[in-house]
């Protein structure tokens, strides 16, 4: 029993302290790349403070009259919730979002409103789309300031701070209300969805951003109405022109998945910006993930001037490119002829083309011919006087791991000094209790030896609910990588300040 308690308290421990990583993430390294909504209870508790009932009935349409002090009818409506006729719509009819909903207003003279709106600018109507001034059609020198229903009282009477206001520009205190017409413009994506979709389902209307394309992942709820989640998603973020859904795992030699075109032109090359760096490429031909931008930073930011990084599975260069600009000496590979013809593109487009190796391999051939080669070379001209690091990139999360019997007995002879052996930061997915210490036995397994206190593990994100993206870093033990043992005397260990820390 107390060991299923164990596990069930490490998994809570793991997807708090994944959560709170994306939230610090949001917030602190957010990428013009991707546009992804907070989960769906967060959603329902923002809707739920911003909702207060309003207090009025609607009249006649475009109408405006003046209100009595006190209602005695008080209708319960949300304010910006599209009409229900749209509920179960499948194509999209912007016409039919059309509503007429009740707000108070103040009618003032137009020389003083710029002044009136700075004093009353939290009681004023706030809301992206609609505007909180508008002309009165019987009188060419006022106009009408709309107020935000939720700010004003039940009796419809502005508070005494707001009274001593008016006061100071002449204005009448009396509260007046306008029959205002919402359209399909001036509906949140999230509300338009909120009320098509069968009532009660869950509302995802977060995607990933790749450029012009929106990337989204629907779940089986939502497909009948596929083509109108892609157009809504065009129509309320500008800059885009092609929403698409994938529509299998990625499961293929070459890491790209299947998808479809929900709405927008098909045209799936596609310019992007990460790190301050470009990318471009065929999105449906390449791999591509901007939800990984701050891992790329990450480990970007453990490398210096002059040391070496061997990119074995690069994709189109979001290691690699920035590892030159940072004058490292990089090599690059990806098996999948897409990715090797991007990555060629991209070293050009950021200028690095002279500074990048670049190879069209298998990951393990790769590591086998050039990364050994290299290694053999660099490790022979190391000195303690000479301290720039190689590092060994593989993100390949599905199958890495596997890649590491590769380092056993993977050089001759012995090293000159342990700081300088090569570190792997190796990805993976974990579905287990504890994924640290899934991924380090599973790489353990592999490599032949212990890795504990000789390595750290990261979490990178939650891909799925019980899945995490892990990062796994280590040097490679001297009795993995050389085929000739040294002695104690010829190679002694190092002192543990010195080793990778593990988790705790």
């Amino acid at each position: 029993m107390s060991i299923k308690r164990n596990n069930f308290s490490s998994r809570i421990l793991w997807r708090l302290y994944g959560y709170s990583a994306r939230l610090l993430k949001t917030k602190l390294f957010r990428t013009a790349a991707s546009n992804t909504s907070f989960p769906e209870v967060w959603l329902l508790l923002v809707q739920y403070f911003e909702r207060v009932p309003g207090f009025f009935w609607v009249v006649q349409r475009n109408s405006f009259f003046t209100m009595p002090e006190i209602l005695e009818n008080k209708a319960d409506i949300e304010l910006y919730s599209p009409p229900p006729e749209v509920r179960g719509m499948t194509t999209l009819d912007r016409s039919a979002f059309k509503r007429t909903i009740v707000v108070p207003v103040l009618k003032v003279k137009k020389e003083v409103i710029n002044k009136l709106l700075k004093s009353l600018k939290h009681t004023t109507l706030q809301r992206s789309g609609l505007k909180r001034v508008i002309d009165d059609p019987k009188d060419e020198d006022r106009r009408f300031v709309l107020l935000d229903p939720h700010k004003i009282s039940a009796e419809y009477s502005l508070g005494e701070s707001e009274k001593e206001i008016l006061k100071q520009f002449s204005i009448d205190p009396q509260v007046s209300k306008y029959n205002l017409e919402l359209t399909y413009d001036n509906f949140k994506t999230e509300e338009i969805l909120r009320a098509v979709l069968p009532e009660g389902q869950d509302v995802t209307s977060g995607f990933t951003r790749i450029g012009h394309i929106a990337h989204l992942n629907l779940r089986d709820h939502q497909v009948p109405y596929k083509h109108l989640i892609g157009q809504v998603i065009i129509d309320k973020n500008p800059g885009i022109t092609c929403s698409v859904n994938k529509i299998n795992i990625i499961d293929n030699t070459y890491r790209n998945f299947q998808m479809e075109v929900l709405a927008g032109e098909a045209n799936m090359i596609t310019k992007t910006r990460e790190n301050n760096n470009t990318y471009e490429f065929d999105f449906s031909k390449v791999y591509w993930n901007s939800r990984l931008s701050t891992e790329h930073g990450r480990i970007i930011e453990l490398l210096k001037p002059g040391d070496v990084l061997f990119d074995v599975f690069a994709g189109v260069g979001p290691f690699a490119i920035p590892a030159a600009k940072k004058k490292c000496s990089v090599f690059a590979n990806d098996l999948n002829p897409e990715s090797y013809k991007w990555l060629l593109h991209n070293c050009k487009l950021n200028k690095v083309d002279r500074k990048i190796k670049i190879f069209n391999m298998d990951g393990r051939d790769f590591l086998l011919g050039p990364v050994k080669e290299e290694l053999t070379k660099e490790l022979s001209l190391l000195t303690k006087e000479r301290k720039n690091t190689l590092h060994i990139v593989m993100n390949l999360p599905a199958l890495a791991i596997e890649f590491l019997d590769v380092f056993k007995h993977f050089l001759d002879g012995k090293p000159c000094n342990t700081d300088l052996l090569p570190t792997v930061h190796c990805y993976s997915f974990s579905k287990h209790d504890n994924p640290a210490k899934d991924v380090q036995e599973r790489a353990e397994a592999f490599l032949g030896t212990s890795l504990e206190g000789r390595c750290s593990t990261h979490l990178v994100r939650n891909v799925a609910p019980n899945k995490e993206m892990m990062c796994l870093s280590f040097q490679i033990p001297a009795e993995v990588l050389f085929k000739k043992q040294c002695t104690q005397e010829e190679y002694p260990v190092e002192p543990a300040s010195k080793r990778l820390r593990p988790n705790v």
